[in-house]
């Protein structure tokens, strides 16, 4: 068994009014050296909130923050950082329109499956 944090990733149309749609999942584990991420925009649901960034904008931010969390992002200097301070920089507080919940533990042998799980429960 590996110990492992994850985090839901939120898209917050108005950040003053704390609405949130869950938009993706990070889980990460230092034993493995892993950060894993899994994203969906439902656009249906996210068209149901006001918000002053269009779909193809969003779409935008959530592609480079996905990037970011795998690093494969060739402009980002964050991206270059190992998988904990991805995790880390990803899952800071933030006042913007993609945040995170706190981070919360778990102990699992596949993160694959835990990145399934969690992304089925939490995003879709």
């Amino acid at each position: 068994m590996q110990v492992y944090e994850y985090a839901t990733i939120r898209y917050t149309p108005k950040v003053e009014r704390e609405e949130f749609i869950n938009i993706g999942v990070l889980v990460f584990c230092k034993s493995k050296r892993i950060l894993l991420s899994s994203f969906y925009l439902d656009e249906k649901k996210i068209s149901c909130y006001e918000s002053e960034l269009d779909f193809e904008t969003l779409k935008l931010h959530v592609d480079a923050f996905e990037h970011i969390a795998k690093g494969t992002c060739k402009v980002s200097p964050i991206a270059t950082l190992d998988a904990a301070e991805r995790f880390r920089w990803l899952t800071a507080v933030k006042s913007s329109c993609i945040q995170s919940s706190r981070p919360h533990p778990g102990m699992a042998e596949d993160m694959e499956g835990v990145l399934n799980k969690l992304f089925k429960e939490l995003v879709l």
